[in-house]
């Protein structure tokens, strides 16, 4: 079983990359409290880094500033690639298959705004992308079209 799931606030605005045949993803470091103070009476944090794709990169770009508080379940991942001077680097990453965006700030980190109160739930943002044209009939003389 490969499963993860991490609440915490993102450390910079996310960028959104374009890769080869239409694919987009995205890299975010997720700062998450540890559950205890250290001696100092201080609670320290772990900075996990993440990756999405898709409409799911799309939505965390659009959506997520420095600062937003966003639940992130997905797996963990460990890869590794050969620099230039032949030095291997190892990575370990969670890949997120679900984001829950719990407090949003702006790209510019001026406003905060809880999810709830921005009209955004669970998947709606990007429901809301694919559903801005769709019209149901809000009236008894605008009935669906039986199929």
């Amino acid at each position: 079983m490969n499963q993860v799931s991490l609440v915490g606030r993102i450390t910079k605005d996310p960028e959104l990359r374009k890769l080869h045949e239409g694919k987009v993803q995205t890299n975010f470091i997720l700062a998450v409290n540890r559950n205890y103070k250290n001696q100092n009476g201080e609670i320290e944090a772990d900075f996990i880094f993440c990756t999405a794709w898709g409409r799911l990169a799309d939505n965390v770009v659009k959506y997520c500033g420095k600062g937003s508080l966003i639940g992130v379940s997905g797996r963990v991942q460990s890869r590794s690639y050969q620099k230039e001077d032949g030095k291997r680097i190892y990575i370990t990453e969670v890949i997120g298959e679900d984001v829950r965006f719990l407090v949003l700030k702006d790209r510019e980190g001026r406003h905060e705004q809880v999810a709830s109160e921005a009209g955004l739930t669970t998947r709606q943002a990007s429901v809301a992308e694919f559903t801005k044209e769709f019209h149901l009939p809000n009236t008894e003389k605008e009935k669906l079209p039986i199929v």
